[in-house]
């Protein structure tokens, strides 16, 4: 059996059974290595819990997931949307059927499907962001209303998109 070698500042070199003494060791090092800290201190007032972080993470598989059958109904969609008139052109228009041959149909609703699920599911998965970022929004943050008045004379109207 093959010794492996750990380098150190010097140029001699120690096995590694030297370094490491026991599997309780090694056990640490891979099972464990973010239960040393349960919490992370963010500010003086604030600190993230494992609680937190847990919910955090459900919560981003569920969009993730949501997003996903967004993506897949939508490449479902487009699916039909383009075999019906590429299969269709094939069989009608002479240019169609002489320079469309089964891979290039193929390759048109395989196109139009892929970009169809890649869109609803980025569309789906900013939505979600959006909305779950001003949930935990601060309250003075949540309030997008415009005000009007003589500070609002003074400073131009913002631009459409950015009103709510």
């Amino acid at each position: 059996m093959a010794q492996l070698l750990v380098p150190e500042a010097s140029s001699n070199s120690q096995p590694i059974s030297s370094v490491i003494s026991s599997r309780s060791h090694i056990r640490t090092l891979r099972a464990e290595p973010f239960m040393h800290k349960t919490t992370a201190k963010m500010s003086s007032t604030a600190t993230v819990t494992r609680a937190h972080l847990e919910n955090k993470l459900a919560l981003a598989k569920r969009c993730s997931r949501e997003a996903t059958l967004a993506g897949a109904k939508a490449a479902a969609v487009a699916t039909v949307a383009s075999a019906v008139p590429t299969l269709a052109s094939v069989r009608m228009l002479p240019w169609a059927k002489a320079n469309l041959n089964p891979t290039g149909q193929a390759l048109i609703v395989c196109t139009v499907a892929g970009m169809a699920y890649f869109v609803a599911a980025d569309k789906a998965i900013l939505s979600l962001a959006r909305r779950h970022s001003y949930e935990s929004a601060p309250d003075h943050l949540k309030d997008t209303s415009f005000h009007g008045g003589a500070a609002a004379a003074a400073r131009p109207r913002p631009p459409a998109f950015f009103r709510p």
